[in-house]
C-alpha cells in the first residue's frame, strides 16, 4: 500500500465527463489526517503510520488518549487508523496528508460501515420469497419455512441463512475510479456507490488489485 487517508462521505451526486457521459459519484471529505505515530521494523516488527482525521475537544478524550497526542505534539483528533504504507519511513510524526495524495483517474479501495437495519426477517435481510397471501397460508407469509433434512443429518446446518441482525458490517468496495479531485477543499469524487451513511467514516486507499 502507497496511499492511505482516513475520510467522511458527504454523499451521492453526478458529473459530466468530457464526453457528456452522466457519471454517479460519492464525495469523500479525504483529511487533512496528520500523522499521529510512526512505527518501525526494528521496534515494531512492521513498518506503519498512524494517521488521526477530525478535531475533537480535550474534554473528551481519554487521558491514554489524550497522552497519546500529547506525545506527537498534535492536536486532538476523534478518528484513529494504522496503515501499513509502503513509504511510511519518509513520514515523520506531525505531518500532514491531504486529498492531493491521490490524482485523477486513480483506482482506490474504499472500507466503511454499512447503514445498520436492526434485527431483520429473512425476506429483507436475503431476499428469500414469501408465501401465497391466502388463507390457507396461514399467518407466516415472511417465515423462512423448514430449515433442517428430516434425514440424517436431522439438524439445521451452519450458514443457513435466517432472520437476524441485517448491516451495520465493515465493507470494502474495490477498483473505484477517482473521477475528481478538489485539493483547495479535500475533496475526491469517486465513481459508484459507497458503503454508510451521510457523514459516515471511510477509509480510502489505493487499490490491491
Amino acid at each position: 500500500m502507497k496511499k492511505g487517508l482516513i475520510g467522511r462521505k458527504i454523499g451521492m451526486t453526478q458529473i459530466f465527463d468530457d464526453k457528456g457521459n452522466l457519471i454517479p459519484v460519492t464525495v469523500i471529505n479525504a483529511g487533512p489526517c496528520v500523522v499521529v505515530q510512526k512505527k518501525t521494523a526494528a521496534r515494531e516488527g512492521y513498518d506503519a503510520v498512524k494517521l488521526g482525521f477530525s478535531d475533537i475537544e480535550e474534554r473528551k478524550l481519554t487521558k491514554p488518549k489524550k497522552g497519546e497526542f500529547l506525545k506527537a505534539g498534535v492536536s486532538f483528533k476523534k478518528y484513529l487508523k494504522e496503515f501499513r504504507l509502503n513509504n511510511s519511513s519518509e513520514l515523520s510524526v506531525g505531518d500532514t496528508l491531504t486529498a492531493d495524495i491521490f490524482a485523477k483517474g486513480e483506482k482506490v479501495d474504499v472500507t466503511g460501515v454499512t447503514k445498520g437495519r436492526g434485527y431483520s426477517g429473512v425476506v429483507k435481510r436475503w431476499g428469500n420469497h414469501m408465501l401465497r397471501m391466502s388463507h390457507g397460508a396461514g399467518p407466516v407469509h415472511r417465515h423462512s419455512g423448514s430449515l433442517g433434512a428430516n434425514s440424517s443429518p436431522s439438524r439445521i446446518m451452519k450458514n443457513t441463512k435466517m432472520a437476524g441482525q441485517y448491516g451495520n458490517e465493515q465493507i470494502t468496495v474495490q477498483n473505484l475510479e477517482i473521477i475528481k479531485i478538489d485539493p483547495e477543499k479535500n475533496l475526491i469524487a469517486v465513481k459508484g456507490a459507497l458503503p454508510g451513511s451521510r457523514g459516515g467514516i471511510v477509509f480510502v486507499r489505493d487499490t490491491v488489485k
